[in-house]
């Protein structure tokens, strides 16, 4: 009685085990191919093959081993500067040694300091990901971005570079000058030049054609021209211009920045909800977060040198809750990105949610806004 059930299944399962094995065979087929073609040439030419193919083997075990993980990653980076412990604002000059005006020491920037910090963070600390040649070459011609692996670090970076670029523009512009008719900073008009650097420039470039200097040497230039204007600043040799003017305008990029990053977020929601194989979700996650764990640092450091025009206009509250409402956000951490449906119950939405926490970091720099614009 049962007899043509089990057949049933059988020859069920049979077949799948067939289509099993004809996509193994199919993987498989390109790397037999070589084998035979390799096992019949001479000796000189397999040596040469060989070590071609060791070589290629040696960087893809590099490039794996820098695109697994990120180093020195700490949502609480922030801490290790002190920045409750200021009291000044930047560029404010708390002490004069002997009365001698040549031995002045004025108050760094910690939103200098910071963003020198994370470039270095991304660049020194970690291999920049996006630039490296297997990066660009991609998995069989697939760009890593398309895959399901190794392509998180990159985007995070990307994220962090996002929020470093918009920090050293307002620098140049508004921060690092006295009002909007002074000359900008020598050094901040460089590192700006040296940070908006393409993120995706290798030793060689076929256009123009030639030898081209990599994202990472342009990006660590930018760094140490940062924190030279920093120790000219220390020295009371440059200005950081903390007015609430310039907090407020600050402020509006930032949010306007991550305004952006939320689309991103939505045009990637609308148009998969394929879940857990939505293989280009990880990367819209990751860059959103490399950018809230650089404005995190980057805010806290705000805080610090408009600690006096914080206070002043009764800031505090509102801006630790933005703080708070950032650090929360670091504590996201999923193993596998889902680009679920919003109601689905399988396969979460981890784009929305960090879309979430997103727009009330947005809300909060808004109210923020509003504020000292009264």
């Amino acid at each position: 009685m049962l007899d043509p059930i089990i057949a049933f299944f059988e020859r069920v399962f049979h077949w799948i085990g067939h289509g099993i094995g004809v996509v193994i065979a199919w993987i498989l087929w390109p790397f037999l191919a070589a084998g035979r073609w390799y096992r019949s040439k001479g000796f000189m030419l397999k040596a040469v093959v060989g070590g071609l193919v060791l070589a290629l083997v040696v960087l893809y075990a590099i490039f794996i081993w820098r695109a697994l993980w990120i180093r020195n990653f700490d949502p609480d980076y922030v801490a290790a500067y002190n920045l409750e412990d200021r009291g000044v604002n930047a560029g404010d000059q708390p002490s004069v040694e002997n009365s001698d005006a040549t031995t002045r020491t004025c108050s760094r920037s910690a939103i200098v300091d910071v963003t020198a910090d994370l470039i270095d963070f991304t660049v020194d600390q970690n291999a920049w990901i996006s630039s490296t040649l297997l990066y660009k070459a991609g998995f069989f011609g697939i760009p890593w971005d398309a895959t399901p692996f190794l392509d998180n670090k990159a985007s995070f970076q990307r994220g962090v570079h996002q929020a470093v670029q918009r920090t050293a523009i307002e620098l140049v512009d508004a921060l690092g000058r006295v009002r909007g008719t002074s000359a900008a900073d020598a050094d901040l008009d460089r590192a700006r030049g040296r940070i908006q650097y393409d993120q995706y420039t290798w030793y060689f470039s076929l256009s123009p054609f030639g030898p081209i200097a990599p994202s990472p040497a342009a990006y660590r230039e930018g760094r140490d021209r940062l924190r030279a204007f920093n120790d000219r600043l220390e020295s009371c040799d440059a200005v950081f211009d903390a007015r609430a003017d310039n907090l407020i305008r600050f402020v509006d990029r930032i949010a306007a920045d991550i305004g952006s990053t939320s689309q991103m977020l939505r045009d990637r929601s609308d148009f998969s909800n394929a879940g857990w194989f939505d293989t280009r979700a990880d990367n819209q996650f990751w860059f959103t977060y490399g950018q809230l764990y650089a404005y995190y640092g980057i805010l806290k450091a705000a805080h610090a040198d408009f600690g006096e025009i914080i206070e002043r206009r009764q800031l505090e509250d509102v801006w630790n809750t933005m703080e708070e409402q950032l650090r929360l956000t670091l504590d996201l951490n999923p193993v596998i990105v889902s680009n679920g449906r919003e109601d689905g119950w399988i396969m979460p939405s981890h784009l929305a949610t960090v879309g979430f926490y997103l727009l009330r970091v947005r809300s909060n720099l808004v109210e923020v806004r509003s504020i000292l614009d009264r």
